[in-house]
């Protein structure tokens, strides 16, 4: 049966999968999408997985898939999930293995061809000032201690320290410091891996990339927000590395055992979880929320080393200034109103961002009587995108979007189908340099293995789940 017959079409970017499509669904499947976007869904069947995710106790709403979504672990990649607090579950698979996976963008004083003019001495600079790749340690050693305050007060820790400024603070979701957090909850075995990798960019789609703005949407927004025409922009793409990969996993193992306990039945093993309110459940959670302080902590270090290349190669006038740092895999604690009450529900989105509008609590006061920021990466090469959190994400998603733009090849497939491409000298072509640590990672990442980014930012824009505000076009890639 072809996915146009599965799902039902609302409009020309949403398509509902019905509660009666599998036994035990609790809410229908809403997915975000043209017609496209939809081939790919019908290849992969990730609406098994937006299916799957429907039958978990709590869930309210809809079991959603955003148009970057793909096959992932238990939830799929792009899909968000609110449980209600008081009988709901939650789920390290609708959080990811890469916690607070996310991305911070900065804005420079500094025009396209005042860089592009030294890009190779910037790309060879930053390359050499940030370690990156599968396994590598960093510039900075750690104590247990240490490590714990790290996990405790997050980019507060790095700034403290000398790695950033209190002005950052402002533009990081969560102020940079999840409150929940507890160190204690984190094995001996992910300290052991994360301690040595604080201020490491890590391998896979994470990147440090050099930009500029392309093209201006939403003039009076990217204004206010200091994002005009040609003014370059570096973003910086990374996560909670090992340490983050560690909690999911001790968390997974705990929970599969515990399920039973609690009388929860599952369709799918990796769906492994707890009611939120249990012990175990909220140990998740204080874990959870010590490794997005980790990747907070982790991306304001990298802003340092980044900072100081660029006053380096271009003089004291070259501040970067964060715009902002948003998670992409996480789940937060959320007040919403849906079916005209007001609820408390755990928010998973995994491999999507929060996008509130304007005068959220959950913006930071800055930015707050416009709406959020939302930074959506491309893929390598490709352009990148900025936009503004809406209430119809509020009251529609739970005041959510998409991520980037989604994997159509997996990694395996596309460096056994790319392999042999010269694919830095394409791009080189494009005005783009790309400096990577393994070339493997560059067939892994190229760009046709993702989805077309304009194609997805546009389907959220159009479905009012986040509205475009400037494009960014890279002009230097640094990769694992």
């Amino acid at each position: 049966m072809g996915v146009e017959n599965i799902l039902k079409k609302i409009d020309d970017v949403r398509w509902l999968l019905p509660k009666d499509y599998k036994s035990g669904m609790r809410v229908p499947g809403l997915i975000y999408a043209d017609r496209e976007i939809l081939k790919g869904l019908e290849k992969e069947r990730v609406y098994e997985q937006v299916a799957n995710v429907a039958t978990l106790p709590g869930i309210v709403g809809y079991s959603y898939g955003m148009p970057d979504i793909h096959w992932g672990y238990g939830f799929p990649i792009g899909g968000v999930a609110a449980m209600r607090i008081e009988d709901g579950v939650i789920s390290p698979g609708g959080v990811g293995y890469d916690i607070s996976c996310g991305v911070r963008l900065l804005v420079s004083p500094l025009e396209k061809e005042e860089v592009e003019s030294r890009i190779d001495l910037l790309v060879n600079r930053l390359f050499s000032a940030v370690p990156c790749g599968v396994g590598e340690t960093g510039r900075i050693r750690l104590k247990h201690s240490e490590l714990d305050e790290v996990l405790y007060k997050g980019a507060h820790w790095a700034v403290e320290m000398g790695y950033g400024n209190k002005e950052d603070l402002l533009c990081i979701e969560e102020g940079g410091r999840m409150k929940r957090a507890n160190p204690d909850k984190v094995s001996k075995k992910a300290k052991e891996r994360g301690a040595p990798q604080l201020g490491t960019l890590g391998s896979g789609n994470h990147f440090l990339e050099v930009q500029y703005i392309e093209e201006v949407y939403l003039e009076d927004i990217a204004n206010k927000w200091g994002l005009k025409k040609g003014l370059v922009t570096v973003m910086i793409h990374c996560g909670s590395r090992g340490l983050g990969h560690q909690v999911c996993d001790d968390y997974v193992r705990l929970m599969r055992k515990k399920m039973k306990d609690y009388g929860i039945k599952v369709p799918d093993q990796q769906l492994a979880c707890v009611p939120i309110n249990s012990r175990e459940g909220e140990d998740y959670f204080q874990a959870m929320s010590a490794a997005t302080n980790y990747a907070f902590a982790n991306r304001e270090v990298i802003t340092h080393w980044v900072r100081e290349v660029f006053y380096d190669v271009f003089g004291k006038d070259a501040h970067l200034k964060l715009l902002y740092d948003v998670s992409h895999n996480i789940a937060h604690i959320e007040r919403h109103k849906w079916d005209g009450k007001e609820i408390e529900v755990c928010v998973h989105r995994k491999g999507a961002t929060r996008a509130f509008g304007p005068n959220s609590p959950y913006v930071p006061e800055i930015y707050r009587n416009v709406g959020q920021p939302v930074i959506i990466p491309g893929s390598m090469g490709t352009p990148s995108y900025v936009l503004l959190g809406t209430k119809r994400a509020e009251e529609e998603a739970f005041a959510s979007t998409c991520h980037g733009a989604g994997r159509v090849m997996s990694r395996h497939a596309a460096v056994r189908d790319l392999r042999g491409k010269d694919l830095t000298g394409e791009l080189e072509e494009k005005g783009v340099k790309v400096k990577a640590r393994e070339k493997g990672t560059l067939y892994e990442e190229a760009p046709e293995a993702y989805k077309n980014i304009d194609k997805v930012v546009d389907i959220v824009d159009r479905a009012g789940l986040s509205k475009k505000v400037v494009r960014l076009r890279p002009i230097g890639v640094i990769k694992g």
